[in-house]
């Protein structure tokens, strides 16, 4: 029989949507195509293996003459890299066509190298532009500082300007202050309980701007007898060199700017922390403001002013609590909707362009754990922002990962992830295979600081990486998660509540660190329908059914919550939980929520929520997982990760086994498992899967250095160590891969199939 080394054209649909098709040849770049004809499908399940990422960022390097090629043939040698999210770090803009034509040049290089750009198109690499042509859309931050007032003369106050930055500042300009003003001047009298009940007047009339630079902005308050012992609370609205979230022109910008790059031979777009500016701190003084939010404001609540609503909101006032809620709640909803909305419209424009099956990716979350600073960022958009492959970064939580696999029908989520010590990677590798993940690699350009220096391509990580990804061609769904955590959406956002940024992850940790993974889903998911009954009477998110639901602090829910889970009540399929009580409405109204909730619906402390999960998921049956620890670094919070040895299961049975706490190319796997009542055994290295059909017969395999595999139907015996992935095609048929072999295809495998896929393996880099 006679073997196929030649690879498929990779990521097919990408090439063609470009315009672009390379021809598949048997050199070294060629069998770089390990994707095969990986083609992504929205909506549906993802039977293709998906790609290796790596993460570009331009620096001055880039844009010398021939200066991208270094990077290009480094990591074509030295990585398993498939696509390359490519984004700006130098101070030009992506609207100068001198970038495009270099871009281009990088994109036509990397291309006939069997790498393919997804690039940054986010309009905050076209600051400048934006402002040109929008002059009076960017976004303002006011600061409201109180100052006491005397009975006469001045009373003089100075409010500092906030400027900021972030990735995509960096060796560019910051968010700096383009322009100061004064918003409103508020007097009130202070009591016991704060501002005192009809109390606030507006004096902005009587005052006056003494003092206005990007450093900040003095304000003088004139003074008279009825002043004495009221305070007065300046708002000094700052304009910041960034586009208003708000503004209507900015989807349509990102989108001009994409048809200018039509020409380019990409694989897609991607967007990268969208939302606001990042704030060190999470001040309720500080508050986001534009004249295109005030009318959007307006219109959720006619006949109120966002202007004099950030006093209420701010400081609140003694009697008007409820109104104080409500305009919270609608204020920091309108954050996660509108920038999932310009997500959305990101992700339209990209397929819009590139065509259908072009990929958008990179992620939504910025700080990596839900919390305040997250809140003021985008309101925890994270489940709305579209991308074809789930990803997030950093040590953002795995319970957060796997939802958002489940959110957008990707088998495997991606982490962007940089360290300064190869060994942090080395770790994670496998704890991000256990948990149901890939890692996108982050290679760490000069940073302000030095310890950012990390290389990756002279050791053996990426080399293990390609182990990890044999996987892909046996991953058709998620990981199982037989528990949804849903948070309360609104009491996380809102700051009187006590609970701001706080989205139940002792819940999810508890789960975790037994080995019975949960997703960590916001209640918002069940207004826009992607949380949903399932045929079968479940709760369901995506693929995943689930066995128990823990509804975590309801407080400020709408109504329609209450009908949902009396709906999965009356099913009985999913068991129903509860934890924190629901006692006011949106409007921050009385309303009996714990009355309005199923009957049915156990209501407990965190801890004991989660024993009661864990022993009922016991009796029927559910195996825990790998167990759990809390893991992080210097750089970023810890949170709940798998150990970096263990097991993990798909949502459609398929078992995976890994293991890499010794070795980074994984430590031996001599394992028999019982799978639907049936042994399976490997002799392996790192990894090992398989999946079995609903009649007992092996449907998929992998294993990484494989000497032995006996299924109910299928044996494997080879005489050297090979990595290599098996499974049958639509049509039955067995289909292989093998990589790092360079001799005959074994006997052993020739008998099983002629159909086998040789694939590039990287070598690392002296």
């Amino acid at each position: 029989m006679r073997s196929r080394t030649t690879v498929a054209l990779g990521l097919l649909g990408l090439f063609l949507a470009g315009g672009y098709l390379m021809s598949a040849t048997a050199d070294d770049y060629a069998t770089r195509a390990y994707e095969g004809d990986w083609i992504p499908t929205s909506g549906s399940v993802i039977t293709k293996p998906w790609p290796g990422i790596g993460s570009w960022f331009w620096t001055g390097e880039e844009f010398e003459p021939d200066g991208y090629k270094r990077f290009v043939d480094l990591h074509s040698k030295h990585s398993g890299y498939r696509l390359l999210t490519t984004s700006i770090r130098h101070p030009v803009e992506i609207t100068d066509p001198k970038v495009h034509d270099q871009l281009k040049a990088a994109a036509l290089y990397a291309r006939a190298r069997g790498m393919y750009l997804v690039l940054d198109f986010d309009v905050r690499l076209a600051r400048q532009a934006f402002t040109d042509r929008y002059p009076g859309e960017h976004q303002e931050l006011v600061r409201l500082r109180e100052t006491p007032l005397q009975d006469s003369g001045e009373t003089i106050l100075f409010i500092d300007a906030l400027p900021l930055g972030d990735h995509y500042t960096f060796r560019a300009r910051g968010y700096d202050v383009i322009s100061q003003r004064l918003l409103a001047v508020y007097s009130y009298e202070l009591g016991p309980g704060g501002v005192q009940p009809n109390s606030v007047i507006e004096i902005t009339g009587r005052c006056r701007v003494v003092e206005s630079t990007p450093k900040g902005l003095k304000v003088a308050v004139t003074c008279a007898a009825q002043d004495s012992r009221r305070m007065a609370c300046v708002l000094a609205a700052f304009g910041l060199f960034t586009p208003d979230v708000f503004s209507p022109h900015v989807a349509e910008f990102e989108r001009e700017i994409m048809r200018s790059y039509a020409d380019v031979p990409l694989a897609g777009g991607c967007k990268d922390e969208w939302g606001f500016p990042g704030r060190p701190e999470a001040r309720t003084d500080d508050l986001w403001f534009s004249h295109f939010m005030a009318d959007a404001y307006a219109k959720r609540l006619p006949n109120r002013d966002l202007t004099r609503d950030l006093l209420l909101m701010s400081r609140g006032e003694a009697g008007r609590e409820a109104e104080r809620t409500t305009a919270i709640n609608h204020y920091l909803e309108m954050f996660w909707q509108r920038n999932g909305e310009i997500e959305a419209c990101f992700y339209d424009s990209v397929k819009e362009v590139f065509g259908p099956e072009a990929v958008v990716a990179t992620h939504a979350t910025w700080y990596p754990a839900i919390c305040a600073k997250e809140v003021f960022k985008n309101g925890l958009d994270w489940w709305v922002a579209r991308r074809d492959l789930a990803q997030t970064d950093e040590s953002t939580p795995f319970c957060v990962r796997t939802a958002l696999a489940k959110k957008w029908g990707s088998p495997v989520w991606y982490n962007q992830y940089y360290d300064p010590t190869v060994a942090a990677y080395e770790s994670d590798l496998w704890r991000h295979v256990l948990g149901g993940g890939r890692m996108n690699f982050h290679p760490l350009f000069p940073h302000p600081w030095d310890k950012f220096t990390t290389s990756l391509l002279s050791g053996r990580l990426l080399e293990a990486d390609c182990r990890v990804r044999l996987l892909n061609y046996v991953s058709k769904t998620p990981i199982d998660c037989p528990v949804a955590v849903v948070f309360g959406h609104p009491r996380s956002l809102n700051w009187t509540s006590g609970g701001l940024g706080d989205a139940g992850l002792e819940l999810t940790n508890g789960l975790w660190e037994q080995g019975y993974y949960a997703d960590l889903i916001p209640s918002s998911e069940i207004a826009n329908g992607a949380l949903r009954l399932a045929e079968d009477g479940r709760v369901a998110y995506g693929l995943q059914r689930y066995s128990a639901v823990i509804l975590y602090q309801p407080q400020f829910e709408r109504p329609n919550l209450a009908k949902f889970l009396r709906g999965a009540a009356e099913s009985g399929a999913t068991a129903l939980y509860r934890v924190g009580d629901w006692t006011l409405g949106f409007d921050g109204e009385s309303f009996d929520g714990n009355g309005a909730l199923p009957a049915k619906m156990e209501a407990w402390d965190p801890p004991t929520c989660v024993a009661r999960i864990v022993e009922s998921l016991g009796r029927a049956g559910v195996e825990p997982q790998t167990t759990c620890t809390m893991h992080g670094s210097d750089i970023f919070p810890a949170s709940m990760m798998p150990r970096a040895s263990g097991k993990c299961r798909l949502i459609d049975g398929t078992v995976i086994l890994a293991s890499g706490e010794h070795d980074v190319m994984g430590d031996p796997i001599q394992q028999t498992v019982m799978i639907q009542g049936r042994s399976v055994t490997f002799d392996a290295v790192g990894v090992a899967a398989v999946r079995l059909s609903k009649r007992g017969e092996v449907e998929a395999l992998a294993g990484g250095a494989l000497k032995s595999f006996r299924g109910p139907d299928l044996a494997i015996e080879l005489n050297d160590r090979m990595d290599l992935a098996l499974w049958r095609g639509a049509s039955g048929v067995w289909r292989g891969i093998i990589q790092g072999w360079d001799g005959p295809i074994p006997e052993a495998l020739e008998r099983i199939t002629p159909d086998w896929t040789r694939l590039f393996m990287p070598t690392p880099m002296p």
